[in-house]
């Protein structure tokens, strides 16, 4: 990757994502305004674009060729034509934020030629920081994690959309139905942990959702796809992703071939 080398960058990426987590946990500790956008409605506030401020102008000191891509800016495609960008969110999960529940994220990767190479994912309320570099593996607070390595749906625990969820329990009733997790990047972070076996989610996922995480639970030694089974790809065209599942090897091939039997409901 031309630029600065993804391995220096680990540290004071996570620095950032702490500063960036004492941003958002401030703007929610006092009134702020909230509003919708786009054509779904979707929430937005304070502390999102609070976020988004400061990490679009922190962020490019750290890798000063790299493009930008963030839910929170509008999309300029020449903002990220070299085949290096920062793609952001600066609060995954806004309706957790605004709700008050804990499990909301901020999500940074770095990605080059359509692949994440350095990703952190920060959850200020658990004060969880998870971070992997590509190649070197993942880590929460620190510590290595792997995603679970049994095998089998017994006992699996799963969790995404309760109607995907639910229909695949009508097939394997064995399996375990977690409670929602309001950020899909934290959901996805679950399985490279281990504390979930996969996670799923419907199609309209945009890369900032997913590029952070993806990383994570590849490099603890799990795939992230879409029902085709082939890798994402990022900072292209097209920034949505179809119905998606992440799990550890050992499944993940299994439950591709379960909810392709469960199709078009689970698409």
């Amino acid at each position: 990757m031309p630029g600065s080398d993804p391995a220096l960058l680990r540290a004071p990426l996570a620095a950032l994502m702490r500063e960036a987590g004492a941003i958002a946990r401030a703007t929610a500790a006092r009134p702020f305004k909230r509003w919708t956008k786009g054509k779904d409605h979707s929430p937005v506030c304070e502390g999102d674009i609070a976020v988004n401020d400061f990490l679009r102008a922190r962020l490019p000191a750290l890798a000063p060729a790299a493009g930008w891509l963030s839910e929170e800016t509008a999309d300029e495609p020449g903002a990220r034509a070299a085949a290096t960008a920062w793609i952001v969110d600066p609060i995954d999960g806004t309706r957790a934020y605004l709700a008050g529940y804990p499990d909301w994220t901020i999500s940074v990767a770095l990605v080059d030629a359509g692949r994440p190479v350095l990703a952190a994912l920060y959850a200020p309320v658990s004060d969880e920081m998870f971070l992997a570099l590509q190649g070197q593996g993942a880590t929460r607070n620190d510590t290595r994690i792997d995603v679970s390595a049994a095998n089998g749906f017994a006992g699996a625990r799963l969790a995404g959309p309760k109607r995907k969820l639910e229909r695949i329990a009508s097939r394997q009733p064995d399996v375990v139905l977690e409670p929602k997790i309001h950020s899909l990047a934290l959901r996805i972070a679950r399985v490279a942990q281990g504390q979930l076996d996969a996670a799923f989610a419907g199609k309209g996922a945009h890369d900032w959702d997913l590029a952070a995480a993806d990383l994570l639970v590849q490099e603890a030694g799990g795939a992230l796809t879409e029902l085709d089974g082939k890798p994402l790809s990022y900072n292209r065209p097209r920034l949505e992703h179809g119905a998606l599942i992440a799990a550890g090897p050992t499944r993940h091939g299994a439950l591709l071939d379960l909810v392709r039997d469960l199709m078009p409901e689970f698409a």
